[in-house]
């Protein structure tokens, strides 16, 4: 089963086309129009243009295209912000808050057209939103799914409890993990493909792939194809394969 994914966009749109770009390039050449393209979450913060990543997605879907749009971490406090201006997400540090620069969704906001979030009180930063983030937008990101499965991958944006069925799964660890997740070296029953974990590029672990190639530090957005437990990142030159590294102790 072949399947294609993309990592964590953050913003970055002319980033997020050019990985498109990828995948409608390999999926000429191997002639398969039929395979899911995932992507794994945090859409939003830190980039310039969150606004535009999501209504490209939107569009997308809306005109058919087979894409898979996972919830991130950063797209969850988005939601929660919207919902509620004085709620957090609970796994979010207690020192930080959602429109910090050094998460990012002062810009997200920003793309919106909603300026200076981090120097405004809370409640006024709220009303604007309410008024110029779309209520499509607000609707198609609260319902956003936190996995997804297809043959033998798991998608996820984080990771998952290692030794925990999925449906015991909760959507903190899905979003979230790290802690007891990256460095454990079991096989899962399934390729997990993740992202959240910031590298300098795609890395394949044999049980896991972390597709987080840092485009919210200046990275790119990375493209990959799956086909079994084969996996080639997709670069302007065509596929390149991945061999499996170390996993990081």
């Amino acid at each position: 089963m072949r399947a294609y994914a993309i990592g964590d966009i953050h913003g970055q749109f002319k980033k997020l086309e050019i990985a498109h770009e990828l995948v409608e390039q390999d999926r000429a050449q191997c002639g398969d129009n039929a395979a899911p393209l995932v992507h794994v979450g945090d859409l939003t913060d830190r980039g310039p243009d969150s606004k535009s990543v999501i209504d490209h997605l939107m569009r997308g879907i809306q005109r058919g295209e087979n894409w898979i749009v996972l919830k991130g971490n950063h797209d969850r406090m988005f939601s929660v912000f919207l919902n509620d201006p004085y709620d957090r997400d609970p796994m979010l540090r207690s020192d930080l808050t959602w429109v910090n620069p050094r998460l990012g969704g002062q810009t997200t906001l920003a793309s919106y057209g909603v300026v200076n979030a981090e120097e405004r009180p809370a409640v006024q930063v709220h009303a604007e939103a309410m008024q110029k983030v779309p209520t499509s937008h607000q609707i198609w990101l609260a319902a956003l799914p936190n996995h997804f499965v297809y043959g033998e991958l798991l998608f996820v944006h984080a990771g998952i409890r290692p030794g925990v069925a999925l449906g015991a799964q909760t959507e903190d660890d899905l979003c979230w993990i790290r802690k007891g997740w990256l460095e454990d070296p079991r096989d899962h029953g399934c390729l997990v493909v993740h992202g959240h974990t910031a590298l300098d590029e795609v890395t394949y672990y044999g049980n896991r792939l972390n597709l987080d190639s840092s485009a919210g530090y200046g990275g790119p957005v990375s493209a990959v194809v799956i086909e079994g437990r084969e996996v080639s990142l997709l670069t302007p030159e065509g596929r390149r394969p991945l061999s499996v590294q170390p996993i990081p102790e």
